[in-house]
């Protein structure tokens, strides 16, 4: 079974962060939530607060198959000043393994220099942020291992992406089919 690790941050944005874990345990892919706030209780950017799975420093990054960056403010920028994060995702990069952001959070995939050469989406007003990246502004950009997405409103066809990333183009209409994600 793959595992992924879904990056919570004060102040993520909940749609983001949550659809993910939500689609890809449906496509029984597991989804693992880590906070990297030192505590497992993280709230979100509208005030919603989440109990993560695991705490960071108790994670075993190794038996990940890739990591979601979810965005929203200040959660994109607590990730960015995050050491640990910005190790996992450069060296989850150089490993082939996924690395996955949406919204604002490409930004930190840009600023790592992990998108130089490859398409990448983001919220408008970040473009500028995705350092070396052919900007696009389809709702997924899949470029390898790295896959990015404009914001809330695109987290399903993220998600979706990230399925068949996974488990396959067939799983991943299959459960788009399930959802009634446009039918």
């Amino acid at each position: 079974m793959k595992k992924i690790g879904i990056f919570l941050a004060e102040g993520f944005e909940e749609i983001e962060g949550l659809t993910v874990v939500d689609i890809l345990r449906r496509a029984a892919i597991e989804a693992e939530t880590i906070s990297i706030m030192g505590q497992k209780e993280v709230c979100g950017s509208h005030k919603i607060t989440v109990l993560a799975d695991s705490l960071y420093e108790d994670v075993d990054f190794e038996k990940l198959d890739g990591v979601v960056l979810p965005g929203g403010l200040p959660g994109t920028t607590n990730l960015l000043a995050h050491a640990g994060v910005n190790e996992t995702i450069r060296t989850f990069a150089e490993a082939g393994k996924l690395v996955a952001a949406v919204c604002a959070a490409p930004s930190v995939l840009g600023q790592a220099g992990l998108l130089e050469g490859k398409k990448a989406t983001c919220y408008p007003g970040y473009e500028d942020k995705l350092i070396g990246a052919e900007v696009i502004y389809d709702e997924v950009a899949e470029a390898g291992n790295i896959i990015t997405s404009r914001g809330m409103g695109t987290t399903i066809a993220f998600a979706l992406r990230i399925t068949a990333y996974l488990a396959g183009e067939e799983k991943a209409e299959e459960l788009a089919k399930k959802i009634i994600y446009r039918q």
